[in-house]
């Protein structure tokens, strides 16, 4: 795995480890539970702070992409493979959600009337196209 921070991006040296660590999970280059580079050679290597490449692994960690074992090191969650799979799941949800509100905004409902519907939806207050509270943001016409 090769990982290469660009100081010059404007984006913290950081934030560029964590994402070129999950692009590497994300394209199969990092399995789960195979070890990280140590936090003191990566630093050497990249002539880089110590501390930078702790912060990463830190956050990482917290989201549940690594793991962090006291004296054995930094490996890749079997959740990181998860968390890839329930992004990809977004990912192709996305455009359904966004023709649904499209359609409804096109027979004349507000965004708030939309995410009422959607909550309502989700609440399972709606059975069968019957509301079973009544729904008062409804326009008459």
């Amino acid at each position: 795995m090769i990982l290469r921070p660009n100081p010059s991006l404007g984006v913290p040296i950081y934030l560029q480890l964590m994402e070129q660590v999950k692009h590497a999970i994300e394209t199969g280059a990092l399995r789960p539970g195979e070890q990280l580079p140590g936090i003191r050679p990566l630093a050497e290597e990249l002539v880089i702070n110590p501390n930078t490449v702790a912060k990463a692994y830190r956050e990482l960690e917290h989201e549940g992409v690594i793991e962090l074992r006291h004296g054995a090191g930094a490996f890749v969650s079997g959740q990181a493979v998860k968390s890839k799979k329930a992004a990809d799941s977004l990912r192709t949800a996305q455009p359904i959600v966004a023709a649904a509100i499209q359609r409804l905004r096109e027979r004349g409902l507000t965004d708030e009337e939309i995410r009422r519907l959607f909550e309502a939806e989700l609440a399972g207050t709606f059975t069968q196209g019957q509301a079973a509270v009544p729904l008062t943001f409804v326009r008459s016409q």
